[in-house]
């Protein structure tokens, strides 16, 4: 016979793989200085500089938009600039003209009618080249803005692909779809209308604070004095806004991942009558994320308020001054004009800044999310020297084996090999650790220690992009898409032409229901593809895993509550499918695990019994024989529990 019985390992006797710590040396003491040195943390980054990292690869393929933006931004910081000169001139030119004595060195020009003409045509050609410089810098930074942001986005999707199940078992679905959706929309949103004009503000204010100080370097103090008060100001507020923007996302992605619960559970959600309780709940936390929210609009619109009241103190310091300095012959009535529209101007982007702050708070704490999405480190490592699988009809092997999801281990030293063909029935109560076992396979998961090989190959020393082309998976619930009948087939070989597609459909029985369909192959299911039955979707995944052509199949409960005929003919289907392929089957169905050339059986995570299902029957002893004995013959498609 070849049944084995497993002892199970001892309560308290350390499990293999797992060290103790070594004892300390007596009188050693341990060193301080090295405690405090550890006990350091790195300043943590800030969030704009994290931001400027995640978008900064995708800036080198838009250099020649990013040179035209930046082209018609200087354009428009020109035209600023020059804007009140022609008002001066017409001004200093009236004022002689009346009498008024102007001791300012330099050229004059006289009041007459070609002079104020001409200064009206300058204020007209000024303000079209303005237009037409705002409209190419905002056409381009615009254009910029969308690309990267369409980059970004696809980044992070392929990256959020990339990671592990133990990431995703852990992160909500919903605030992952809020990062890359709303995150990288808000962030490209305030970058454009917000960021970019700001820039140009910025460089406008540092122009014209140069030539106030040529006009006259005493009046020129305001500016610096109100800059200096705004810097105090901004600084002093930015923190509880930024603050207040962050949770407020946070909990907007709270909001999404409820939501996104509540609409994937829908039909139990009112079978059971919870709407109100849902409701209720969705409501509370809604009025949270309200609050923060409403906090950070009110901290920017006081920052706002009192940076107006800041521009107002240092015009009418400018204009008492300036009056003065016109009065002392120091400046011309013409260069009090310049500096005030100069003051206005300037000190738009203090006035911008303030009034964005709590945009840019918001779309801050988007780019945070976004970077934490983006530097989610996958706990599967590839090695830079990972080789393909090429072996056409891998074994399968995994030498004492702990492995788990979380901190905890669910697979505690397992020993199994799986040749190349067999057909393996893993069996055992919920929780045992059978699917732990099949992520292994599909490097899912890595071992905490131990080895996985196929092939003969350590999987962590393989790609695993060449591992699991080599496997097919068919679940209790086959995932397939909102695209066309066809397509979904397609998934399981992309190079797979039409024939192919329907002769993987005939083999896997589905060809008769799939052309009874409205626009057959060409059919687009719906949203989970609710409009078929169980079996239906059960023999399109099939179907798929038949197109892939992989020589390892596993079956995690792939006939789980489906009703007798579906059943049959899904079993029918599975034996074209596994048929001369190493084949896994996970099951709770006495005829699955009966038709596999041999069983395991699980209990918590260790292998306490295998062998050949006919061998097993013959001890009414071993599990299986007892399992089977409690099924009841008149329920045959119900799943079978442990006894």
């Amino acid at each position: 016979m070849t049944v084995k019985f497993h002892r199970e390992q001892p309560p308290g006797q350390q499990a293999a793989g797992q060290q103790t710590p070594a004892p300390r040396k007596p009188g050693r003491r341990p060193s301080l200085r090295r405690g405090r040195k550890s006990a350091r943390t790195p300043k943590p980054e800030s969030g704009l500089r994290r931001t400027l990292r995640c978008v900064r690869p995708h800036l080198r393929g838009h250099r020649r938009l990013m040179a035209g933006g930046f082209a018609a931004l200087a354009f428009d910081v020109v035209f600023r600039l020059v804007e009140p000169w022609p008002i001066k001139l017409v001004i200093d030119a009236v004022s002689r003209s009346l009498g008024a004595t102007l001791h300012k060195p330099g050229p004059a020009m006289d009041a007459s009618v070609q002079t104020l003409i001409l200064c009206g045509a300058a204020v007209v050609a000024i303000s079209i080249g303005r237009a037409i410089s705002n409209y190419w810098s905002a056409v381009c930074f615009a254009l910029i803005g969308s690309r990267i942001a369409a980059d970004l986005r696809a980044r992070a999707f392929r990256h959020v692909q990339s990671l592990s199940m133990r990431h995703h078992t852990r992160a909500s679905t919903g605030d992952t779809v809020q990062r890359l959706v709303g995150d990288v929309s808000r962030l490209q949103e305030v970058a454009v209308t917000a960021g970019l004009p700001l820039l140009g503000n910025m460089a406008t204010l540092v122009a014209m604070t140069g030539i106030l100080l040529w006009l006259d370097p005493l009046l020129s103090l305001v500016v610096f004095l109100a800059g200096g008060v705004f810097v105090l100001l901004s600084r002093a507020s930015s923190g509880p806004i930024t603050a207040a923007a962050g949770s407020s996302r946070k909990g907007e992605g709270q909001l999404a991942t409820t939501a996104a619960q509540t609409l994937g559970a829908i039909r139990e959600v009112q079978a059971y009558g919870l709407e109100d309780t849902i409701s209720s709940g969705f409501r509370s936390s809604n009025q949270a994320t309200l609050g923060t929210g409403v906090a950070a609009l009110r901290l920017a619109a006081g920052l706002e308020r009192r940076t107006d009241v800041l521009i107002g103190v240092a015009t009418a310091v400018v204009l008492a001054g300036g009056g003065w300095r016109v009065m002392e012959h120091a400046i011309t009535p013409g260069d009090l004009v310049v500096f005030l529209m100069y003051l206005k101007t300037g000190m738009k982007p203090l006035k911008d800044l303030a009034k964005q702050t709590g945009r840019i708070a918001r779309a801050t704490a988007s780019g945070e999310r976004v970077a934490d999405l983006l530097e989610a480190q996958t706990d599967l490592p590839e090695s830079a020297h990972a080789r393909r699988l090429d072996s056409k009809n891998p074994d399968i092997v995994l030498e004492d084996v702990f492995a788990g999801h979380g901190e905890g281990m669910v697979l505690h030293g397992i020993n199994l090999a799986i040749p190349a063909g067999e057909h393996l029935a893993i069996l055992g109560p919920s929780g045992a650790g059978k699917s732990t076992l099949a992520s292994l396979i599909l490097r899912m998961i890595d071992p905490a220690t131990g080895s996985v090989k196929v092939g003969g190959e350590d999987l962590r020393d393989l790609k695993i992009a060449s591992v699991r082309s080599h496997v097919s998976i068919l679940l209790q619930d086959s995932m397939l898409f909102g695209t066309s009948v066809r397509d979904n087939i397609r998934f399981g070989r992309l190079d797979a032409t039409d024939d192919e597609i329907e002769e993987a459909a005939a083999l896997a029985q589905a060809d008769g229901f799939i052309r009874a369909l409205p626009d057959g192959y060409d059919t687009v299911l719906g949203e989970a593809a609710k409009d078929l039955s169980g079996g239906q979707r059960q023999r399109l995944a099939i179907a798929r895993a038949i197109l892939r052509q992989a020589p390892i199949v596993i079956l995690d409960e792939a006939t789980a509550g489906l009703d007798a005929a579906s059943r049959d003919s899904v079993l029918q289907a599975l034996a074209t499918l596994t048929r001369e392929r190493t084949s896994i089957t996970i099951t709770h169905d006495a005829h699955s695990a009966r038709s596999c050339d041999r069983i395991i059986w699980l209990e918590d995570g260790r292998i306490v019994e295998e062998g050949r299902p006919e061998l097993l029957l013959r001890d009414p002893g071993t599990r299986f024989a007892r399992w089977l004995e409690d099924e009841d013959p008149s329920r045959p498609e119900e799943r079978l529990e442990v006894p």
